[in-house]
């Protein structure tokens, strides 16, 4: 029978004063910013520079995407059979070393749409490992009790660097050119790099040889984990409604702001803007809200906001001030909300998965919200040509609720903090 302690001790101490995790929180958030910078700049690369096609970009962007469906599974297999600061430490490495040639290759006029697809592929590749490693890293270096507090701070700075990077990788572009402003990202990789280099936290050991079963076996072993554990179980398949609303709303929500509505882009970038400014407002809440509501309760809340958050936008007829108001509101209780959802269901599946198999639960979930990103993306699209894109969105919005609805019903609702220890 599965169960999880409570630890109602609240006073947990300051994670200033845990110099690791300062120094995997500074190349983080340093890594971060350069990430969102190339997202904008690579593209602008094979626009500005390469004067792709429609489709050449469309490759670009599946060249980003399909490491996620290859590499997801078999990231978490090898994150749990070796230590995962080296593999960190080796993905960092490995970008730098793949965006400095996109600069490099351009300055001597020998730059190809091929090599940017090479790059994407190859770097989404990194970015698995360096992401599933990174959330399997993170309970080796703070207590259980401060995992929550820790992704919350994580997640503070994606935020801030969200609302900060694309407008300033857009002016890099502008004034230094698509390739030059990738070099950016290539030198905060380095930094990142060395920043986990000088992690001095033991890692336990990892899977000994002796009990690797195999590729396949031990993927199965990590799925098996995810679908068998009630709690996991549950936050897994709110991953994928969350997801699906993701595909469906990605898809569709520039187009309907943009041509049914009638907003100009400069007015659009600013309401996005408040998304980013919102998602940091709700970090800083991801703590808090568990400690008063218990973690159960607050992810169903945060879930409930973002899925009532999502209808606002339909709602909205024309380029009025009353439908920026509703998109603004969206962007303020669902980003928020989101956020404070995740950051706590994160920290509760990094107690709940044994270490172990923490590599390979992460990977099956992020692989499975992939799936779901993309299927939702499809879907979306058919529907916005069949229904049209309001009543598309509507569908996406309301995906969400038979989650809430089963997380409202679980065991989760039965945890009432941070779980401190996991039995089995």
């Amino acid at each position: 029978m599965t169960g999880v302690i409570i630890s109602m001790n609240h006073k947990i101490a300051s994670l200033w004063r845990n110099r690791d995790f300062l120094k995997l929180w500074s190349g983080q958030t340093v890594s971060m910013f350069g990430s969102l910078i190339t997202r904008t700049a690579l593209p602008f690369t094979a626009i500005l520079v390469l004067k792709a096609s429609p489709f050449q970009m469309s490759l670009l962007l599946a060249a980003d995407l399909v490491p996620g469906f290859v590499m997801g599974l078999v990231a978490g297999v090898w994150v749990d059979r070796l230590r995962r600061r080296p593999i960190m430490i080796g993905a960092d490495l490995g970008r730098a070393v793949l965006l400095v040639s996109i600069p490099v290759a351009a300055s001597l006029g020998l730059l190809h749409i091929g090599q940017l697809y090479a790059v994407a592929l190859l770097t989404g590749s990194l970015t698995v490992f360096f992401d599933v490693a990174y959330r399997s890293y993170l309970p080796t270096l703070v207590r259980r009790e401060q995992l929550v507090e820790a992704n919350s701070r994580l997640t503070a700075t994606a935020s801030a660097a969200e609302v900060g990077a694309f407008g300033i990788g857009g002016w890099l572009v502008q004034l230094f050119s698509a390739p030059l402003a990738i070099l950016i990202d290539s030198f905060s990789f380095l930094c990142s790099a060395v920043f986990v280099g000088l992690i001095r936290t033991s890692e336990p050991p990892p899977l000994p040889k002796t009990e690797r079963k195999g590729l396949l076996p031990e993927i199965g072993e990590g799925l098996r984990v995810v679908l068998g554990d009630p709690f996991l179980r549950v936050m897994a398949g709110c991953a994928v409604a969350v997801e699906l609303h993701f595909g469906v709303f990605g898809t569709l929500f520039l187009l309907y702001t943009s041509r049914e509505l009638g907003f100009e882009p400069g007015l659009l970038g600013l309401i996005f803007a408040v998304g980013g400014l919102s998602s940091l407002l709700g970090a800083s809440v991801a703590g808090p809200s568990a400690r008063w509501l218990g973690i159960g309760r607050a992810m169903t809340l945060g879930l409930l906001l973002f899925s009532l958050a999502g209808l606002l936008a339909p709602f909205a007829r024309g380029a009025t001030v009353f439908a920026a108001v509703l998109l603004i509101a969206q962007q303020v209780f669902g980003d928020g909300a989101f956020t404070a959802y995740e950051v706590n269901q994160i920290s509760l599946r990094q107690v709940i998965a044994p270490s172990q198999m923490l590599g390979r639960v992460n990977a099956s979930m992020q692989f499975a919200s992939l799936v779901a990103t993309v299927i939702g993306s499809l879907v979306g699209g058919l529907l916005g040509e069949a229904v049209g894109l309001r009543s598309t969105l509507v569908i996406g919005a309301c995906v969400t609720l038979p989650a809430v609805l089963w997380l409202m019903l679980s065991p989760l609702q039965t945890v009432e903090d941070q779980p401190n220890t996991y039995k089995a």
